[in-house]
């Protein structure tokens, strides 16, 4: 058995995982500092094996922690991605979650503001007596 065969590389491995989108997602993450893998951060090219804790940084603050169970270079169904690994991040204090709602809604009306499309500039005029 080789190495390449009990060893993947941490950017691939994050996207088959779902863990992020994309792979190319994974390595702006890996660059950035956002992925630890057994407490020290990495590069995406680094080899990932079967028990590597991994600690990934969200935005808002939060962190997710990760234990791999699995390997995989190819995609497969969510489902069976999702057994690649085992999420041991702490469930979220409800008052973080009521937080996090309100910062959610606050955001999505902020961009209600926004310049009107097409069909809404031809009700603008319409409605003005221009068309």
């Amino acid at each position: 058995m080789t190495e390449s065969d009990t060893t993947v590389r941490l950017d691939i491995w994050l996207d088959v995982a779902c863990v992020f989108k994309t792979r190319s997602e994974a390595q702006r993450a890996c660059t950035a500092g956002k992925v630890e893998v057994n407490g020290e951060r990495v590069k995406s090219h680094r080899q990932l094996r079967v028990g590597d804790r991994l600690d990934v940084n969200r935005p808002f603050g939060r962190k997710q922690t990760l234990v791999v169970k699995g390997l995989a270079e190819r995609h497969v169904p969510k489902a069976e991605a999702r057994a690649l690994y085992t999420d041991t991040t702490p469930p979220m204090p409800e008052e973080e979650r009521e937080i996090r709602r309100m910062e959610r809604i606050y955001r999505a009306g902020m961009h209600r503001a926004h310049a009107p499309d097409k069909r809404e500039r031809r009700q603008l005029r319409k409605l003005k007596g221009k068309a």
